[in-house]
């Protein structure tokens, strides 16, 4: 700790906002960043193994493909981003010609969260970066292979005074907020979101807030129920449910549940087998204390799958819980693990007491084949982000701005929300000195009752 301190001293006051570094140089550098991916990507899959048994597969699919999108963008878009916008002039400032600039906010302190430690951490600082900003990113402790990984690619690719990584657990994050930055970029917990929140405002530093729910699907009896279950298992065990925006809790109507079940279960071992704990293709919670979290929402409830622990191996089988209460430990709060509780509903004031239960989640799925019904859902409710008969993948399109609301979070990122998010609008006006009308200067004299004549010209 006392050397991150040491090292953070000493790099925040080399940092600065590097707007001076044109537009064209930034794009050279993320072509870099992306050459430098691309020839590391094995160790950088090996990292993600080795922190939590993820399949190269998917890692590749979550979190190199994905970071390879969004520099992508960044590389065809920054150009046409960063221009200055013109808008139309008010009659009143006649003649003048009027600007919005895209302003860097300077130092960013961005820190990343586990679950997804490669892409969470690195497209908001490849953003930050394009945007004009400098950056010191803190990986998470968790995932101690990816953050080693993370640190060597931004200091291979970027000069130190652009990026820097800055390693360490909570007593290092905390010494960072104490910090008085231009902008944080937070994706975690809500608990914590909360206290970066409140390190926040001592500076009256902006920040976005990436956090979570309990995000709920809900199935109505004219659902394709083996669609349904084929969605809902793959958006839900994807990174062993350690996914913010996962489905959280099943709502289905009561009459289609037993055949739900049966599908989810279907679907579970056709993706698995039965001998889940043997697949390659299903990671592990990333440490005993998580581990320890969900192992205790399984206590005295009634299970229609799975269960099996292995604390040795970190391994928690695919779960179905039946019928928890609201007030119940698996309820308490998002998941964040392989653990599905299902409840049944007969009519919609079901339905609405169990979502408005719980705060606004970051995430919420519908999955129905009655069109007009799933709009109004989504209508009713408020969320983050929401899908009518699939999860989570709405995250991958980059036209979609992602984000909370409430305790799901503050702020929005992806795309081209990423560069409106590491920049300010500015607003510059050019008067011309060729005319300067008197109207406005004193003595006003009689002036008032020809403003009021003239009032519609200017609203």
């Amino acid at each position: 700790m006392t050397e991150n301190v040491e090292i953070l001293v000493q790099q925040k006051n080399y940092l600065a906002s590097h707007e001076t570094v044109g537009v064209q140089q930034r794009i050279d550098l993320l072509k870099k960043l992306k050459s430098y991916i691309e020839n590391h990507e094995q160790e950088i899959l090996d990292a993600l193994y080795a922190d939590f048994k993820k399949s190269h597969f998917e890692g590749y699919a979550t979190e190199l493909l994905v970071t390879y999108k969004e520099i992508n963008l960044f590389i065809k878009k920054l150009k046409q981003w960063s221009r200055p916008k013109r808008v139309l002039p008010t009659l009143f400032n006649f003649p003048s010609l009027d600007y919005i600039y895209q302003q860097a906010w300077g130092q960013v302190l961005v820190i990343a969260p586990w679950n997804y430690p490669f892409q969470l951490a690195i497209n908001p600082v490849l953003a930050a970066i394009a945007c004009g900003n400098s950056v010191i990113l803190k990986p998470s402790e968790l995932t101690p292979h990816t953050a080693k990984i993370l640190e060597q690619v931004l200091h291979a690719v970027f000069p130190k005074e652009i990026a820097y990584v800055i390693q360490g657990g909570a007593e290092t994050s905390t010494y960072l907020l104490k910090q008085k930055w231009d902008y944080i970029f937070f994706t975690g917990s809500v608990p914590v979101g909360k206290i970066v929140a409140k390190a926040a405002a001592e500076h009256l530093t902006p920040v976005t807030l990436e956090l979570g729910g309990k995000n709920p699907c809900i199935v109505d009896e004219t659902a394709n129920l083996a669609i349904a279950a084929k969605r809902i298992v793959w958006g839900k065990l994807i990174n062993a449910g350690q996914t913010c925006i996962a489905p959280d809790y099943i709502l289905v109507q009561k009459k289609v549940k037993e055949k739900l079940v049966k599908l989810l279960i279907q679907e579970i071992e056709s993706s698995y087998t039965k001998h889940i704990d043997q697949s390659p293709d299903y990671p592990r919670i990333v440490n005993p204390k998580n581990f320890e979290r969900l192992a205790k929402m399984l206590s005295n409830e009634k299970l229609l799958y799975g269960g099996q622990l292995i604390e040795s191996e970190l391994y928690i089988e695919p779960t179905l819980i039946d019928e928890p209460n609201l007030d119940s430990e698996a309820m308490q709060d998002e998941i964040f693990g392989p653990i599905l509780p299902i409840l049944s509903y007969t009519d919609f004031n079901e339905v609405e007491h169990s979502i408005q239960h719980f705060p606004h989640p970051l995430s919420l799925f519908i999955f129905s084949e009655n069109a007009t019904r799933a709009k109004q859902w989504m209508q009713q409710f408020e969320f983050g982000g929401g899908i009518i008969n699939d999860t989570i993948v709405h995250f991958v399109n980059d036209r979609l701005p992602f984000g909370g609301v409430g305790n799901s979070g503050m702020g929005q990122y992806h795309g081209k929300h990423s560069f409106e998010t590491f920049t300010r609008k500015k607003a510059v006006l050019h008067r011309k000195t060729w005319i300067d009308l008197p109207f406005r200067y004193p003595p006003y004299g009689d002036k008032l009752n020809l403003l009021k004549r003239v009032k519609s010209w200017f609203t």
